[in-house]
C-alpha cells in the first residue's frame, strides 16, 4: 500500500510517501508566505523521486492540525482534491498524534507551542490512540492533571518541566517536519480512511479545559 502524505500547518511544512511501511521520498518545503503556489510542483517533484506513478497512491493524508488555519486548509484542500480525482481514499491525521507516533513508551504526552504561553496537549498510547483528550491551555494546569506514574514527552521544542515532577522523565524532541508521520499514523488507520468530502480541520478546543482547570 501506497500513501502520499503532507503537513502544510506551519511554515516548515513537508510531503512524504511511504509504502508498506518504508518511506520512498521525503521532501520538507519551508514558506513563511504560504504552500498554495508550491505544493502541487513540490508532489510532483516527490512522486518522481519515489519513482511512483499518481494512480498508485492508495490514501492521500495530510496533517489536520492544529496549526496555522490557512495553511491546514491548503493541505486538506490538496488532499480532498487528489483524492476526488483518482478515486482514492483519504484521511486527516492530528498534528499531536502524528507526534506520538515518534515516541516508543507506552504513554506518550504530546505538546505543541500554540504561542501566548499556551500549548497543545494531548496523551497517546503506543498503538497512536487518543489517552488523554486533546487540549488547548496553560501548560502546568494540565500537568497537574496527568495521574500515571511514567510519560515519555514528546515535542518539537524544549518544554519547562524543570521544578515539576516530570523533570526527570523522557523526554523526545520530536522533527518539526511531520509528513513521515502522518503517513504512519494513516497506513495504521486503514480502516478510518474516508471519502474524501468528509475530510475536515482538526480544531483542538479550549471550553472543556477552561472549565476544568477553571481558569479565564
Amino acid at each position: 500500500m501506497i500513501i502520499l502524505a503532507l503537513d502544510t500547518t506551519s511554515e516548515l511544512g513537508s510531503l512524504a510517501i511511504s509504502s508498506n511501511g518504508q518511506i520512498l521520498a521525503e521532501h520538507a518545503l519551508h514558506s513563511p508566505e504560504g504552500f498554495a503556489h508550491l505544493i502541487y510542483p513540490a508532489i510532483e517533484r516527490l512522486l518522481a523521486q519515489a519513482d511512483v506513478r499518481l494512480a498508485e497512491i492508495d490514501c492521500f493524508a495530510a496533517a489536520s492540525g492544529p496549526g496555522s488555519f490557512t495553511g491546514v486548509r491548503v493541505g486538506l484542500s490538496a488532499v480532498k482534491g487528489l483524492a476526488e480525482a483518482m478515486s482514492k481514499a483519504a484521511l486527516g491525521v492530528s498534528n499531536l498524534r502524528a507526534l506520538s507516533s515518534f515516541g516508543n513508551l507506552p504513554l506518550r504526552a504530546v505538546i505543541l507551542d500554540a504561542r501566548r504561553g499556551e500549548f497543545y496537549t494531548a496523551v497517546y498510547n503506543q498503538r497512536f490512540e487518543l489517552v488523554v483528550p486533546e487540549t488547548v491551555g496553560k501548560l502546568s494546569p494540565w500537568l497537574e492533571t496527568l495521574a500515571e506514574p511514567m510519560y515519555q514527552f514528546i515535542s518539537p521544542v524544549p518544554l519547562p518541566l524543570e521544578g515539576t515532577r516530570f523533570a526527570n522523565m523522557p523526554f523526545l524532541e520530536a522533527p518539526r517536519t511531520l509528513a513521515a508521520a502522518v503517513a504512519r499514523c494513516a497506513e495504521r488507520e486503514q480502516c478510518a480512511w474516508l471519502d474524501p468530502a468528509a475530510l475536515d480541520a482538526n480544531y483542538v478546543r479550549r471550553p472543556d479545559a477552561e472549565t476544568f482547570w477553571k481558569e479565564g
